[in-house]
Parts: structure tokens; sequence; C-alpha cells
């Protein structure tokens, strides 16, 4: 993640059209919007309480901060500050604050910091154990000096959270090698206490692209499933899964499609997945590569041995970026982001047969104005878009059943 790297996500990002917008805050032009209020916020990262209440943290003036919602958003509680004073908070276009509330109405949030110029990171946890009222000092972790970015969190049935993210501390003893080190590597660790403390941290996978979200979710309790952009051999960055045996033991990694994008650049444009009830394996993505370009769909019904056969997602005219993917109550939803030249609309499709057919997509929400990337959240009964606007400030959005 060095300087020369990042030009390359820049030319990236222009080519894609949005990266850049989204790297900005909203209202960098007002000196009010250097404050660590919501409507700051470029980001925002939701999850439901046990009880239905929604909570949401964001980041904005260099803090982290978390509020709660009894009416599906339109209103918020008075913010709690997870931290004290001004961070370098990661800004890059996949990097958000992760927030998962528990059972207990615990709360367990994860985020990154830049260590330096060179935008090698650091991410740190911390827990509330009060409902929001107050959150722990947060704490790096591990111990490594080296950078972490890109941190995912998953909460199993049990309460156990487990954490992934993307680590550079083997380029260190590469170097002194005389090897190459190309991308990262995926570590992991779990807590057993809500996310109070985690585990020591623990290697899954070297070999991996440096500069995209993770996807976490559970295969079965006890079995966590990452989907990450792997630098396969030859150096194509492609998607790939990797299902755990338990919390402490990593599995194979399996390719999801052949898409061969050779980039030795940060796309910064990571993948979704969700695991639906019956087990059957949801994911989106992006690529650029010979094989295929643009947004893609696949599923696997036997655990990510075999994927489906991608599917294209969007107008190809209308850059369509940013895909997300959730399992819920109504079936299986997808949105995603086009531009047609005026607005950013949010595009979203569902499936109600277990991922074989799509409805037509159709557009739930728009803004004339930068936005963050579309999320999708469910309470159990009802599943909602999360959209975090310059224009319009925070939205929550229900999925409407489609006849």
């Amino acid at each position: 993640m060095m300087r020369t790297g990042l030009s390359a996500i820049i030319a990236l990002a222009f080519v894609q059209g949005t990266a850049l917008a989204q790297m900005r805050a909203p209202t960098a032009s007002e000196a009010a919007c250097e404050e660590p209020t919501l409507r700051c916020a470029t980001k925002a990262t939701p999850a439901f309480g046990p009880d239905g209440t929604l909570w949401l943290v964001w980041m904005a003036g260099g803090q982290v901060s978390v509020a709660s919602s009894q009416d599906a958003g339109r209103s918020f509680s008075a913010p709690t500050h997870v931290t004290t004073r001004r961070l370098n908070l990661d800004w890059g276009p996949d990097a958000r604050p992760k927030i998962v509330v528990d059972r207990k109405g615990g709360i367990a949030l994860a985020f990154s910091t830049f260590r330096d110029e060179a935008f090698n990171g650091e991410v740190f946890y911390t827990r509330s154990a009060d409902g929001g009222k107050s959150f722990a000092e947060p704490k790096p972790i591990t111990g490594n000096n080296e950078s972490q970015r890109f941190e995912a969190l998953a909460l199993d049935q049990d309460g156990t959270v487990f954490a992934a993210w993307l680590d550079k501390r083997n380029r260190v003893a590469a170097k002194e090698a005389g090897r190459k080190y190309e991308g990262a590597a995926l570590f992991f660790a779990s807590s057993r206490d809500g996310g109070a403390t985690y585990a020591e941290a623990a290697l899954a996978r070297e070999g991996t692209c440096e500069c995209c979200r993770l996807g976490l979710a559970f295969a079965a309790p006890g079995r966590p499933v990452a989907i990450f952009r792997n630098i396969f051999e030859g150096g194509a960055r492609d998607h790939a899964v990797m299902t755990f045996t338990d919390v402490a033991t990593p599995g194979e990694v399996r390719r999801i499609s052949n898409d061969d994008w050779q980039i030795n650049a940060c796309p910064h444009h990571g993948p979704s997945l969700t695991v639906a009830p019956n087990g059957t394996y949801h994911v989106v993505w992006y690529t650029n590569g010979k094989t295929r370009k643009g947004l893609f769909y696949a599923h696997s019904r036997d655990e990510g041995r075999s994927f489906s056969t991608p599917m294209a997602l969007g107008q190809p005219g209308r850059n369509p970026t940013r895909p997300f993917v959730l399992s819920g109550p109504a079936g299986t939803v997808m949105v995603w982001k086009e531009f047609d030249g005026e607005k950013t609309s949010v595009q979203m499709t569902l499936s109600r047969d277990d991922g074989e057919t799509w409805s037509p997509p159709k557009t739930i929400a728009s803004t004339s104005d930068t936005s963050d990337h579309p999320l999708l959240i469910s309470n159990g009964k009802q599943t909602y878009l999360s959209w975090m606007t310059k224009a319009d400030g925070y939205r929550l959005t229900a999925i409407e059943d489609q006849p």
C-alpha cells in the first residue's frame, strides 16, 4: 500500500467513475461537517438489535460514533462517541466501521486507522455492555505493527464474534529473505465474550489482494465463511471463498469464477456474500477481467466447491458498481448502484427460488449527489436498504415485496 499503489488506485477509480466521489466527505467544504455528527458522515453501517432497535455506526470528523433508532431510521438517539479524539480513520472507498449486536444487547465494533502516509493501517475493536451508552477504550485487534485493514465482523448464534482482515505482516520476513511479496494475507480471530477480547490473530491465507472489502457469514453454527479477492497463479485477482472447519481452523480456498483480471493494483471494489437458511452461498462481485467485465452473481449449493455460471448485473452503459446481497424473509435480494449521467440510483432484484430466477431490476432509491455504498439489512421480518447520501442523509428503506 505504497504511494505508487495509490496512483494506480486513483487511475482505476476514474475509470470506474465512482470511487473518488466516495473518498470525499459529502460536505467537506462546510466547516460544520468537520463535526462527528451523522449529517457529516459519508459512511454509515447498520445492525438490528434483538429487540428490533436499529443501531448505526459512522465515521465523521475523525471520530467513530454510534446512535440508535426506534422508528426505522427516521430519528436517532443522541450519539455516543466511541473515540474521544480525532483519528486518521481509514477513508478508502471500501473502508467503513463495522458493528454486530448480540442477543444480550452487547455491541461489538471494529474500525481501522492509517498508521502513516504510506496507507499502512491498524484495526481497532471495542464493545459496549450497557446498551450503547458507553464503549470500552478501543484496542488494536493484534499486537503486530505492520499493516491491517479491511476488517469484517460476523456474529455466530452462540454470541461468538468472528473477525477477519487483510494483514501485511509477512512482507517483512519475505523482504528479509529476498523474496517478492505480493498483496496481503487473510488473518482472523474470534471472541467468546461478545467482542470484549479476541484470541490471538492467525493466518488463514497468504497471497490475497490487499485493498478490497471482505464478506463474512456463517455456513452453520461455528463455521464462518469468508469471501475475498485472491491472487491466483499467474497474477489474476479473482474472487474466492473459504469455509472454516470451526472458528480456529481455515478451510480450502475455492475460486468463484475465472475472470482472469490481471491487475497489479488495488481495485477497492470488494464482494458480498450471504448464506441462505438452506446453506446456499449467494455471492456478488465486480471484475474487469479478460473473461468478463462488470458486476456478477453466482450461487453454490456445495459450500463453494462449485458455483453456478456467473450472471451479469446492471446496465453496462450505466457503470454498475458496489453490489450487495442478502437472504432475508422475502427471499434473496441484490442491490447495486448505477449512474445515468445525472443521477445515481440503487437497483434491486429479488429471487424467491434460491437464486434460480430473478425479478426484473427496479430503482428503489436515487440521488443527484455523492453517496455511500448501498447495504442490505434484515430484522428477521423485513429486509431493508441502508443508504447514506449527501443530499438526503441517512435512509432506511423497506424492500417491498414484488408481485
